[in-house]
């Protein structure tokens, strides 16, 4: 049993805007002793390899670890991108473009980047609860000096970790439960409750489908209070 919080709890989340000054949309985001600063950086141009006449936009999406950010310095990845990186960086940057109209967006490339300060669990659900204000923020930017007409973003999203640790179900495990659960769950959804990302793996025995039905309803309210919680930022 956890003693900081209830099994459905989520850890004590903030969400601090314009942490940095240079990119059009900053954000430094906390989920307990998870802290990733995110964010968006905005180019005029399409990415090279789509078709000039290609209706839409890009949002793309890079993420790293900072040498301090664990308990053992991790190397940076100067030459070559972990498969683990590949794996998040991709997870961020197709759950973005799933809330957007990218044809609103035309000739347009916005990068977000998630840089993860201090590891403790659910660091790519972080980035992309942050990535995904920082992503906002910008655009609003970009409609008030006229760069854009409307908002191409369709509803929020918004991610959280989930898993079974001890044969219970817990949200939005940190490193200690994480290392030791027997199910790892990674969910992403929007705003109006529908799925970009249910990545479920069993790391040990099977799960049933109870329990699965069980880590999505979890994960799925405390999906819906983050969101809650972008309007107070």
């Amino acid at each position: 049993m956890r003693t900081d919080r209830k099994n459905n709890e989520l850890r004590e989340i903030h969400f601090t805007k314009d942490f940095t000054k240079n990119a059009l949309g900053s954000v430094l985001v906390e989920f307990g002793d998870t802290k990733v600063i995110t964010t968006a950086s905005v180019e005029i141009s399409k990415p090279k390899w789509m078709e000039k006449d290609d209706p839409r936009g890009w949002i793309t999406a890079e993420y790293s670890l900072l040498p301090s950010s664990t308990n053992v310095r991790c190397q940076r990845e100067r030459t070559k991108i972990s498969g683990r990186t590949q794996e998040i960086q991709r997870l961020i940057g197709r759950s973005l473009r799933a809330c957007v109209d990218l044809t609103k967006m035309s000739d347009l490339t916005i990068t977000v980047d998630a840089d993860v300060i201090q590891a403790d669990g659910g660091t790519r659900t972080a980035s992309i609860c942050g990535g995904f204000l920082a992503l906002k923020i910008a655009i609003d930017r970009l409609i008030e000096i006229g760069q854009l007409t409307e908002s191409p973003i369709i509803e929020p999203i918004a991610a959280i970790s989930a898993g079974i640790v001890d044969d219970e179900v817990l949200l939005d495990l940190c490193y200690e439960e994480d290392s030791h659960a027997q199910v790892d769950s990674n969910i992403v959804l929007t705003q109006s409750g529908k799925i970009i990302e249910f990545q479920t793996t069993a790391e040990e025995e099977p799960y049933s489908y109870g329990q699965m039905l069980e880590i999505f309803n979890v994960a799925q309210n405390g999906i819906f209070q983050i969101i809650e919680k972008y309007n107070h930022i």
